[in-house]
């Protein structure tokens, strides 16, 4: 008889925590799940947001360098790591392999929603303000969510209704291949403060000075 390989290694158990369901909402946006049931890949144009997908997981992969779209520019960075635990886990939590249109609710605990959202906005979500030229010293902002999935922001806008008791916009469908779920002035801060519970939490560290530089420019105002 021939030498035996080795032993497969055992599923390991994935619990929910708060990095982890950060690191689920980046991987919902921006992620990708090959569709081998092991290799996962995470791609972003920040580079701070990389290593903080990272540290929120623990890997030690490298971070490499690709380009995108009609640009030979390597102007994305990604990291590319198998870990079947963490597939199977994804894949139980509502991610899929083709996640762009089928992405539809994620199973995330309520005590991690504000972590899950965190991720899902600093992947596709953005923040404008500005003046509103029809009336002096008014000052608007709107946060908004952006898929290609319009089940997935039904399911978003149902769930931090329930959370938070806002309504938002509705789902729209601006763009030609996404939707967007639009959140303005007072819902959107309930939504800041919700997702920005304490100072020292995963984000995308320039989306949270771009918001709270208009909300020092809000409080001028008053």
């Amino acid at each position: 008889m021939g030498k035996r390989g080795p032993k497969p290694k055992p599923i390991e158990l994935i619990r929910w925590s708060s990095n982890l369901a950060y690191a689920v909402g980046l991987l919902a946006t921006d992620g990708c799940l090959y569709n081998d049931g092991r290799h996962i890949n995470f791609t972003s144009k920040d580079i701070q947001l990389i290593r903080t997908f990272k540290k929120c997981l623990g890997l030690k992969n490298k971070v490499s360098r690709k380009s995108g779209g009609f640009t030979k520019e390597k102007k994305y960075y990604f990291v590319q790591f198998g870990n079947v635990s963490l597939y199977k886990f994804l894949i139980d939590s509502g991610l899929t392999v083709a996640k762009s249109k089928t992405l539809n609710k994620i199973l995330v605990p309520d005590n991690y929603l504000a972590d899950l959202v965190r991720g899902l906005f600093d992947g596709d979500g953005s923040f404008s303000s500005y003046y509103d030229p029809r009336w002096p010293k008014s000052f608007l902002y709107y946060l908004s969510f952006i898929s290609a999935s319009k089940d997935h922001l039904i399911w978003l806008r149902k769930n931090i209704q329930q959370r938070l008791g806002i309504n938002g916009h509705g789902v729209d469908r601006p763009y030609s291949r996404a939707y967007k779920l639009k959140y303005a002035k007072r819902e959107a801060k309930k939504i800041i403060d919700f997702i920005y519970y304490k100072p020292n939490i995963p984000c995308l560290e320039r989306k949270r000075k771009k918001i709270y530089n208009a909300l020092k420019t809000e409080n001028k105002q008053e």
